[in-house]
């Protein structure tokens, strides 16, 4: 099979399989990964995708020969492979996934030792070039023996960790409508209700590789309207989608509108600062207003941070925030390896509602009007740098901040527009104060300037 870097991205590896990510990358990937961490122990796991099991045996095959222990999950969610890398004090973790790319993709997800995310900007081109050269040369120490493989079913000792997070003798009896996608949320779910006094009625909870109803991804309009119509049609108190590795979870309200990111990180983060007062909270740069609002409102300390899960995870443990989230669906939490995870958010929402009795179009209702947002916008431009100094310099009367990208503030509005770390695409969010006609001025303004195509 042909190896090239191709599948190599700014955070992991991801490609159409077999001609980008196959079982020859994945046996090489594992030979360099046991040579770089001089690693002992490394931990493994996959998605529902058809090939995750061959890519696994392959990866695990180019563990052992380099001599690492291999402790294999099996079928399991990306945030199980990072609990139990830390969980075992193992040297590093692979979820093999394309998260929720369409089925034809696969690729891997790197950590090092304590669930530190291997990215670009750390290690991962170093061993990408190590895999396309074919260079095992730190790999051959003589004499070593084949590592060896260990299969162990993590969830009783993962669920015991979740449910430790959360004050389960609050939660009352809740119906919910939950939508996994046929990734591998739904049997993760169905352990976790054993232990909770919740109703749950499913969609596409059986995890099949195929995804005979689409890609895994929640973000996309026809995927949100399976949950919603499912939380309407039984009646739910709350609606959660999950994408294929389920380690980003989308909420709904009990009438069916899907509730944007940005507003959920301001309540996850009351949660937290109601028992733990004074701690910091992150939050990515793109839409800042609402969440800066509620942290502060609840004695919590807001902190700005450069989205992308390596930026986020390694900022939480510099900051040493309790908390932190993007509006992509991505929430973070210290006493979960600093890590994502896309089953902590709903269970800590369903503590907070069950505690405060109300529902989550009155939690959120606020902040939706306070700070209106115009969700994210992407186009695909040509050059998307030009665009940004062209950008900066006709917005050169506001307040500027190059974070990520470019944010611009106003008194009454603000936006970011960054580059895309993996396509020529431009992201573009835009939220104003309580002004939802200046919001939609001020889009199509930007909207215009930016041109390119529409994603």
């Amino acid at each position: 099979m042909e190896v090239t870097n191709s599948g190599f991205k700014a955070y992991d590896i991801r490609g159409i399989y077999p001609t980008e990510v196959n079982e020859e990358l994945a046996y090489r990937v594992g030979r360099v990964f046991s040579a770089i961490l001089a690693a002992e122990t490394v931990v493994v796991g996959h998605d529902v995708r058809l090939s995750g099991p061959s890519l696994v045996q392959a990866l695990t095959d180019g563990l052992r020969q380099g001599g690492t222990k291999v402790i294999d999950l099996g079928q399991c969610g990306t945030e199980m492979v990072y609990f139990a890398t830390e969980y075992y004090h193992a040297d590093g973790g692979v979820m093999v996934t394309a998260s929720h790319n369409p089925q034809e993709y696969n690729g891997m997800k790197l950590v090092r030792k304590d669930a530190r995310p291997i990215s670009e900007a750390n290690g991962l081109k170093e061993i990408g070039a190590m895999v396309v050269a074919n260079n095992f040369l730190h790999a051959q120490v003589v004499g070593k023996q084949l590592g060896a493989l260990e299969k162990v079913d993590i969830m009783p000792a993962y669920l015991k960790h979740l449910l430790s997070l959360v004050d389960v003798e609050q939660v009352r009896p809740l119906k919910l409508a939950a939508n996994p996608g046929n990734g591998v949320a739904g049997p993760i779910v169905k352990e976790l209700v054993k232990h909770l006094p919740l109703e749950f009625i499913y969609t596409q909870d059986e995890p099949d590789g195929t995804f005979p109803l689409g890609v895994p991804n929640p973000l996309l309009p026809q995927n949100r309207e399976a949950t919603a119509k499912l939380v309407l049609a039984s009646g739910a108190d709350l609606g959660i989608a999950w994408d294929g590795d389920c380690d980003r979870c989308f909420f709904f309200d009990e009438q069916g509108r899907s509730v944007e990111g940005y507003y959920m990180i301001g309540l996850l983060a009351q949660v937290f600062l109601a028992k733990h007062p004074g701690e910091k909270i992150l939050h990515d740069s793109r839409l800042i207003w609402n969440t800066e609002r509620m942290v502060q409102e609840a004695g919590g300390i807001p902190v700005c941070c450069k989205s992308g899960h390596s930026f986020m995870k390694a900022g939480l443990r510099e900051q040493d925030a309790i908390f932190g989230g993007e509006m992509s669906g991505h929430y973070y939490f210290r006493d979960f390896t600093y890590c994502d995870s896309g089953m902590l958010p709903w269970l800590l929402l369903v503590e907070l509602l069950s505690k405060t009795g109300k529902k989550l179009s009155e939690l959120v209702a606020e902040g939706l009007e306070l700070f209106p947002c115009s969700g994210e916008i992407n186009r695909r431009v040509e050059d998307g740098e030009t665009l940004l100094s062209q950008l900066e310099q006709y917005y050169a009367d506001g307040e500027q901040d190059k974070l990520d990208g470019l944010s611009v503030t106003y008194p009454q509005w603000r936006f970011n527009v960054r580059l895309s770390n993996t396509e020529p695409v431009l992201r573009l969010n835009v939220e104003t104060k309580a002004d939802k006609k200046l919001l939609q001025e001020k889009t199509a303004e930007l909207v215009a300037l930016i041109g390119g195509q529409e994603l």
